[in-house]
């Protein structure tokens, strides 16, 4: 039986290498790896802030897939971001390839800072941004906007959030519109003062580059004279009539303003489009992308 099985066996194995040196040799492949293009850039959740409101996860996948790398947050209520808790929220823009880098608070008031601090740290968001002058200071008319109070107030405001939100380990910036770069009754340009007295330990800024450019004013003389001091931008376009637009379509010359970002101090940017006059606004940010490839942000 033993001598049966070894011949058995040695016949198999005769077989075996026989077959494999009879076999014919493949070709060797090579797998070349296809490069997907990076998300780069930011958008400002205010946007498409419509579709965020009925269908929030739905929403940031298409911005996601339109190719942005982060985002800013636009809706805080009851403790959540867009229905969201703050670690769900973060959790989720993890799981599709975003990041929040800011959110605009415009909420804030002494009584609520902390907790709404808190969450947006725990939401992972690095920027806590007062987007228009807050605690009932805010006003808007026929007129248009514009700020009641001094701006010797606000100043103060801004010291005290700045240092909670430094206090926490995140960092606060004001957005501007145009009504802070005119003059008030008294002369008064609000910018300018927030930007002197501030502290900037505490308190830097979100430069709108659409109001800037509506309100008359050179965002690069800004640039020279408070170097640093803007870590954010909003970047959105100007048409013709001095219309809201999406990036590239206008007559805003970002190129110009991109070169001097080093001295500005910008981080981050976002598009933001305010109204998007009936273009879809998940199709204006889709040509704000291309737009923002044009002048070479990445």
């Amino acid at each position: 039986m033993k001598k049966h099985f070894n011949l058995s066996f040695t016949l198999l194995l005769v077989l075996i290498l026989g077959f494999g040196a009879c076999t014919p040799k493949t070709e060797e492949t090579t797998e070349v790896a296809v490069e997907t293009p990076e998300n780069f850039g930011g958008l400002a959740l205010y946007t498409v802030r419509d579709s965020m409101s009925s269908n929030p996860k739905a929403t940031l996948k298409a911005v996601a897939d339109a190719g942005y790398a982060y985002v800013e947050a636009a809706n805080y209520a009851d403790g959540k971001f867009y229905g969201m808790a703050p670690a769900e929220f973060k959790f989720y823009l993890d799981s599709i390839g975003l990041t929040a880098i800011s959110a605009h608070m415009g909420m804030v008031n002494m009584e609520n800072a902390d907790q709404l601090i808190a969450d947006v740290k725990a939401a992972g968001i690095s920027y806590f941004v007062i987007p228009v002058p807050p605690m009932g200071m805010f006003t808007f008319g026929p007129d248009g906007m514009g700020m009641k109070g001094t701006a010797d107030e606000l100043v103060s405001i801004m010291n005290t959030l700045g240092e909670k939100c430094a206090n926490a380990g995140i960092k606060l910036l004001y957005h501007n519109h145009d009504f802070e770069f005119k003059p008030m009754a008294d002369g008064t340009v609000i910018e300018d003062i927030l930007l002197e007295k501030c502290n900037p330990e505490f308190v830097n800024f979100q430069m709108d580059l659409f109001w800037v450019t509506k309100a008359g004013v050179d965002p690069l003389t800004y640039f020279e004279k408070y170097p640093g001091r803007f870590k954010s931008w909003h970047v959105k376009d100007m048409n013709d009539s001095s219309q809201f637009a999406p990036v590239g379509t206008g007559t805003i010359d970002f190129g110009r303003i991109l070169a001097e970002k080093s001295k500005s101090g910008m981080e981050y940017y976002f598009v933001e489009q305010d109204n998007t006059f009936g273009l879809d606004p998940m199709e204006a940010i889709k040509i704000s992308h291309a737009g923002l490839e044009k002048f070479g942000f990445k």
